[in-house]
Parts: C-alpha cells; structure tokens; sequence
C-alpha cells in the first residue's frame, strides 16, 4: 500500500472514531446537559462571543464564506489536474479518503461547538411547563386571551423601528430580566449582528440564524418592526445553548412578554398570536373568523404588512401569513407537519392556562 493512503487510512480511522464517541455521547441526553450544554458549551459560547463582538459585521459570515471558497478551490484544483491528467494513481483513493476526513472534521466540529444542544432533554420540562394536550375548545380560548393582551398592547406601543444597536441592548436587557428569576436566561458577552446578505436570506425566506462557528445571533433586518425583537430573542435562545426551533420560539417568547419594553411584548404576543390563529383556522374556521374581527385594526395592518413584505421576496413564507389572515392559500392538509411545527402552541396554552381560566372562563373545566 502507498504511503500516503496509509496516512490517509490512518488520519480517517481517528477522525471517525471521535465522530463515533461524539455521537455515542449525544445517544444519553442527561450526559449531554449536565456534561455539555450546563457545562463546557457555556464556556465556549460566552468566549466565541467575546472574539466576535469585536467585530462590526457578522463574523460568522465572513467565515462561512473563507470555508466556501476553500471548497471551491479545492475542487477547482483537483479538476484541473484531472483535466490535465496529472493525478496520480494513489490520488484517486487519496482524494476519497481526505473528502471523508473533511466532512467528519466538520460535523466534530459543529458538534462540539454547538450541535450537541440538540440532544438535550426539553427545556419546557426545565421551565416547568406541562405538555398536557389541548383541546380545539381550548385552543379557542387561549386565541380569545392572546387577542386581549395583543389589542391592549397595540395602543401602548410606538411603532419603533430598531436599530441592531438598540435591538441588542433591549434584547439584553429583557433577558437579564428573566435571569433575575431564572439563571438559565444569563446572556453574556452579547453578539448580535445583522446579516450580511439581507436580500438573499429574505428571498430563502429566513428571519434569523444562529452562527456555530462565531456564536452570534445573526438577524435579518429587512424584517417589518413588529417581527424584530421575537425573532432577535429567539436568535439569543441559540446562542444560550437551545437548538431546537420551537423551543426556541417558546424562549423568544418567554422573554419578550417579560420585558419592560412594550413594543417587544407586543412582538412576543403578536409572533404567537400568528401561530395560534393559523392553527385554529384549520381546525376551527368559525371561531377564526369570529376571532379575526376581534382584532384591533393595527395589529390587523401588521399581518398584512408582514404578508406582503414574505409575498415580494418568498412565495412560500407569504402562503403562510395568508393562510394566518384567511386571504391566501390553504395548508393542503398536511395537517400532521402542522402540528409538529406548532408546539409552541402546546406550551403556550399550558403557560397560561391558569390565567385563562381565571379571567377569560371561570368555569371551564
């Protein structure tokens, strides 16, 4: 055997043995939280974000696109040679096994960095929060409560559009808040950037990401005033070491209701308001429609702003939002990916379940 398929086999032999142990570790969620996510991962994090906030623009895309343009040089490379007939016979398993090593090294490495998170028990159960099932009678009424907090709130806030600067500062400042009562929502060393290419990321029909490789919270701010502050808090769920989306959603939420901020408690109520109302337009359209002319006229432009503006760059995101107001399409009946997708209404419900019943239904049982 050549030498450097020698080097090769045994550089790919211990790359895959730690992939191998990495996942072995995610199979025991327990391990993973009290090892990872509680333990190395709040070390790492808060020290990735204390190198990328020294930076103006989003650190993390400008690294993403330093790996992209190493990956087409590479491949532009080994073309080249092969157009030129100038590999060699080894080549052909050498390239092989250095491609293999490559996409191991980077699933390690999004492992360790972050992707562990997702083998993490449910932070609903942390938070204390039930996952009783509900009802479409309760579903109904946890829309008539978000209405009222969302029709309240309308009148109290400002309209405010926010820079990055502000939306980072009020961001924090909604999660030290929190972590006065709960440790788990401690934001340090904040790293908040706006997305380097706002256009492309609103035509894929992306509000926000996390970055892995930088630990910011990337926001896209294209993004109508009134979605902002959710998507930013949800995007700084991330970076705190939860990876699931609706998990996030119910953080996001979580914080933006609990600040002092009104025009983030509308955007917390508003965001869920949405999901709600577009559950119980498949279940219930009745109720929707009774529920749709209880919503105060702004709150009503807000929805249609916000359809318009995902129908001028993404048709399928403005589906959404149409569906959400009755004016646009339907879901097509996939109502199981609807209901996967919707378990922050599960939670939501639960977190308020009480209160509902003591001010909107007393004597619902």
């Amino acid at each position: 055997m050549h030498p450097a398929i020698r080097t090769q086999l045994r550089r790919l032999a211990l790359i895959f043995s730690i992939a191998v142990l990495i996942f072995i570790f995610g199979l025991s969620s327990k391990a993973v939280e009290e090892v990872y996510s509680d333990g190395f991962y709040q070390l790492s994090s808060v020290a990735q974000r204390s190198v990328s906030a020294l930076f103006p623009f989003a650190l993390g895309d400008f690294l993403y696109g330093l790996l992209i343009l190493y990956c087409l040089w590479t491949v532009i490379m080994v073309l080249r040679k092969a157009f030129r007939k100038q590999l060699t016979k080894e080549a052909r398993y050498v390239i092989p096994l250095r491609l293999t090593s490559f996409i191991l090294i980077l699933y390690i490495v999004f492992k360790l960095l972050w992707g562990l998170n997702y083998s993490r028990p449910s932070i609903s159960a942390r938070l204390g929060i039930s996952n009783d099932k509900y009802t479409t009678k309760d579903l109904v009424l946890l829309g008539d409560f978000l209405v009222k907090r969302v029709n309240r709130l309308e009148h109290e806030r400002t309209n405010q559009t926010y820079t990055i600067v502000e939306l980072r500062e009020k961001s924090e400042k909604a999660y030290a808040r929190l972590s006065k009562i709960n440790p788990f929502f401690s934001y340090k060393a904040p790293a908040v950037k706006p997305v380097m290419f706002s256009w492309l990321v609103s035509k894929i029909g992306i509000e926000g990401y996390y970055c892995p490789l930088s630990g910011e919270a990337n926001i896209n701010m294209r993004l109508p005033y009134m979605v902002l502050p959710f998507v930013a808090c949800h995007e700084i769920s991330h970076t705190l070491g939860i990876a699931r989306e609706d998990e996030a959603n119910l953080i996001g939420y979580l914080v933006n209701i609990n600040s002092t901020d009104t025009n983030f408690r509308y955007s917390g109520y508003y965001n869920i308001l949405r999901s709600v109302l577009f559950e119980i337009r498949m279940k219930s359209p009745e109720d929707f429609a009774r529920l749709l002319k209880q919503i105060n006229p702004g709150t009503l432009a807000d929805f249609k702003q916000e359809h318009e503006f995902w129908k001028m760059y993404n048709g399928d995101m403005s589906a959404y939002m149409g569906t959400a107001l009755d004016k646009f399409l339907k879901i097509n009946n996939q109502k199981k990916g609807t209901d996967s997708y919707q378990d922050i209404v599960l939670w939501v419900f639960n977190l308020h379940r009480q209160e509902m019943l003591k001010t909107l239904q007393p004597s619902h049982k």
